[in-house]
């Protein structure tokens, strides 16, 4: 699995002009699910996301996470974040999951999420969706299991 943090002030996904899922402060969770990926990862992250201390102190210092402050998280599949670009001018998107296997495991990661955060939201898996956000720092950050 791959997912890409970022901490945000707000952010909202839309699907056919609809707004499905929106946000205040928190984070917005970009998801991609590799072939080989596990839900024992998905677990791993999930508690990776909700425990990482990227929001600031009254010192100023990031030392406090979306769980100690109750935040919310918008988690979003996106499947280009397998993309190989190192051939040619076109992506490779061969260790992507397919989705009969990438569904199961990020719909267990929004659950494991689930413990965590007040609130949840997500887009729809496989569609076509515009992401709104504001990034807060701009504190973006890489995470792999």
């Amino acid at each position: 699995m791959r997912i890409v943090l970022q901490r945000v002030s707000n952010a909202s996904v839309t699907v056919n002009e609809k707004t499905i899922g929106a946000i205040d402060r928190g984070l917005l969770l970009l998801v991609g699910i590799h072939q080989t990926s596990t839900r024992e990862q998905a677990e791993a992250l999930a508690l990776k996301c909700a425990e990482l201390r990227i929001f600031s102190d009254d010192a100023g210092k990031m030392n406090l996470s979306a769980k100690d402050l109750g935040f919310s998280a918008l988690v979003i599949s996106q499947f280009t974040l397998y993309g190989d670009t190192r051939k040619g001018r076109r992506p490779n998107f061969m260790e992507a999951a397919r989705p009969e296997i990438a569904v199961p495991i990020y719909e267990h990661f929004v659950s494991q999420l689930r413990l965590y955060f007040p609130k949840v939201e997500t887009g729809e898996f496989g569609a076509m969706m515009q992401v709104r956000l504001t990034n807060d720092g701009p504190v973006t950050l890489i995470l792999e299991g």
